[in-house]
């Protein structure tokens, strides 16, 4: 099997994180075709949400702009200035994901392997290649919401601009697809993956090397049409006849109806396979990131959007350790100031969210009933069932529960879109995307606007939000790959020249207004 040399899009496509990962796994990494399908399926699990959720373009990055999290050290990422590198390890290890999963794709559609894709129990050629084009939606879909035009490929269109993932011919230079073409082709691939998975609903596929539902086709499908739901109504606006189109058709053949069909993957307490905010505070000895005040202040019930003290508070966050009260670090402070705030004087994330062996969501049942919400002109019904989920989730009691639904406030853009704000905490990409494309929550950090005022050091200060780059605003996007300027310049210049400058503060076409 030729492979592919380039630096992003080829390589080893049979990458294994850890021996601990798989086990009795000893195969060349360089001979992708000698690694089993139920091998390839768990790196390729890890790898996408290590990449979704680590340390760089998520707790630095996505958490940062929706506003979570601020820094309480070295905190340059929240006032915008992103390193390249962030990028540059973002873009290869997603295209590393989808080599793995292309290459199950192939293992189960080469007569010479095909047979052998479905020994031992792992589920049909057909239904591996559906879990495999959910997980590739999935991987692209966070690569085109961070960057923009990108190299994709799809399994089921063979438009010539989908150049991404060729191994069999020398190609360093793929073409970027447009987003316009991207979004209607991902959501394409959910509906024919789901409607395979519906046809075997029965079957089991990949067994326990499936993180994520042991293996239930039901489940893939379900997640496989929710997730169809969150991209439809990306195209509300630009393709209002194809949003309704999908999202009516997602819903017909089944969606997550409640927490138990979460798409989630959990990590381990044994090293090295903990969570990435524990690796990135616990393993590391650091306390970099704290709550910020924007959520602690909402959670509280102290900002106009949300009228009362929200029950998820003390699961989100743990008190300051000095005074046992909930204190939230201001956001995008410069590292001067940030350096007048001990980290035992603010809050710090929670440790259900700050477990090693934390499950990390990549769709959840409150966001589908919100989604359901908005397709029905933000419904009152799904807006209660969304918040209902979210508190459920995290263990809130039936009786605060319903307590806390009596007091909301009545559905609209504004409170379901800030109630799915809340939910979406800890998902940054998402949140992130739904700002983009929302306006909302409307009370995020700007440019000046005041985020402390007070006394330290027996002194009246008052600090305001100061960006390094960008327009004053969350940023819009990031920076491509500084190896892709290099490698793929005449591609690159082409997405620059129809998308426009390579800045954060250039919007990507999915989230224009």
């Amino acid at each position: 099997m030729k492979i592919n040399k380039l630096h992003i899009l080829g390589g080893l496509t049979a990458l294994i994180l850890s021996t601990s990962c798989v086990d009795g796994i000893n195969d060349d990494p360089n001979n992708p075709s000698s690694v089993p399908s139920s091998s390839l399926i768990v790196s390729s699990q890890k790898l996408l949400v290590d990449n979704l959720r680590g340390g760089e373009t998520s707790l630095r990055g996505s958490m940062l702009f929706a506003q979570y999290f601020s820094q309480n050290t070295y905190t340059t990422q929240s006032r915008y200035d992103i390193p390249f590198n962030y990028s540059d390890n973002y873009w290869q290890g997603l295209y590393r994901t989808l080599n793995n999963l292309e290459e199950i794709i192939k293992l189960n559609t080469d007569p010479a392997t095909k047979d052998l894709a479905i020994i031992k129990g792992v589920g049909s050629n057909a239904s591996q290649i559906a879990i495999s084009r959910i997980l590739k939606t999935y991987a692209f879909y966070a690569l085109t919401d961070v960057f923009g035009n990108v190299p994709y490929q799809s399994y089921g269109s063979n438009d010539p601009d989908f150049e991404a993932l060729q191994q069999n011919r020398e190609n360093i230079v793929p073409k970027y697809a447009a987003q316009e073409k991207i979004y209607p082709d991902l959501l394409n691939e959910l509906k024919a993956a789901g409607d395979t998975l519906l046809k075997y609903k029965g079957s089991n596929t990949f067994g326990s090397s499936d993180i994520i539902y042991k293996g239930s086709n039901t489940q893939w499908a379900k997640f496989a049409n929710s997730l169809r739901l969150r991209l439809a109504t990306r195209l509300k606006v630009k393709n209002n006849v194809l949003y309704k189109e999908h999202f009516q058709d997602a819903l017909n053949k089944g969606v997550f109806t409640s927490n138990a069909d979460n798409a989630i993957f959990k990590y381990s307490t044994a090293s090295p396979n903990e969570a990435p905010l524990y690796r990135a505070t616990v393993t590391a000895n650091r306390k970099d990131f704290a709550v910020s005040h924007v959520l602690i202040n909402l959670l509280k019930g102290e900002n106009h959007a949300l009228p009362l003290a929200d029950p998820r508070l003390p699961i989100y966050a743990q008190p300051a350790s000095a005074t046992q009260t909930y204190v939230g670090l201001p956001y995008g402070l410069a590292n001067d100031q940030a350096g007048k705030f001990s980290a035992t004087g603010v809050s710090l994330p929670g440790t259900v969210i700050n477990a090693a062996d934390y499950g990390e969501v990549l769709m959840e049942f409150s966001e589908v009933a919100f989604l359901i919400s908005e397709y029905n002109n933000w419904s009152q019904p799904e807006y209660e069932t969304g918040v209902r989920a979210s508190l459920e989730k995290w263990g809130v009691s039936s009786n605060v529960t319903s307590n806390y639904l009596a007091k909301l406030p009545s559905a609209n853009q504004k409170n379901v879109l800030t109630q799915k704000y809340i939910a979406l905490y800890t998902q940054g990409l998402e949140a992130w995307s739904e700002y983009r494309r929302t306006g909302y929550p409307d009370f995020l950090i700007k440019k000046g606007d005041v985020i402390f005022e007070g006394t330290i050091d027996n002194q009246s200060v008052s600090y305001r939000f100061d960006p390094l780059f960008g327009d004053g605003g969350v940023p819009s996007r990031l920076y491509y790959p500084t190896k892709e300027q290099n490698v793929n310049k005449a591609n690159y210049q082409q997405a620059l020249s129809v998308q426009g400058n390579d800045k954060i503060e250039t919007k990507l076409w999915i989230f224009e207004k």
